[in-house]
């Protein structure tokens, strides 16, 4: 075999394992921010109002999930400065639709908070996962090496 295919047959590998690295990734972050919320909140070492301990979990396993999907998922070489600031952004749109999906659904059209629920469930990580492959860590995809383009 030339290079080039050996080449090819690893990338095709790697690419049919994205989506389950992905889960992985994404199941650990969750796990880890729903440890820190609550040892955050209810710890003997560290006591903080519920709502402050739970933004510093989601921050700290944001930085994880930015570190395991880069390094893991999508094994990207792109540069911190490229890649860092869009997977904050698209961080604080998820924040974003997971609070207006339930204000929209449930508290304005009446319907049970379990469906917004579900669809912030489904939906964002679906969003996610396109946008991290093709705007945060693009370069992955391409070729690239320290965000140039």
């Amino acid at each position: 075999m030339c290079a080039a295919a050996v080449f090819s047959a690893g990338s095709g590998s790697r690419l049919a394992k994205r989506p389950a690295r992905f889960l992985i990734i994404g199941l650990g972050a969750t796990l880890l921010y729903a440890l820190l919320a609550a040892v955050f909140s209810t710890g003997d070492a560290v006591s903080m109002r519920p709502a402050s301990a739970s933004v510093l979990a989601y921050a700290i396993a944001a930085v994880f999930s930015y570190a395991g999907h880069k390094y893991f998922t999508f094994v990207s070489s792109g540069a911190h400065r490229f890649e860092a600031p869009r997977f904050f952004v698209l961080t604080l749109l998820g924040l974003a639709v997971s609070f207006l999906l339930p204000a929209v659904l449930s508290g304005i059209l009446g319907l049970q908070a379990q469906i917004p629920i579900v669809l912030t469930c489904l939906v964002i990580p679906l969003v996610n996962y396109v946008m991290l492959r093709h705007w945060v860590f693009a370069s992955a995809g391409l070729g690239l090496r320290n965000g140039s383009r």
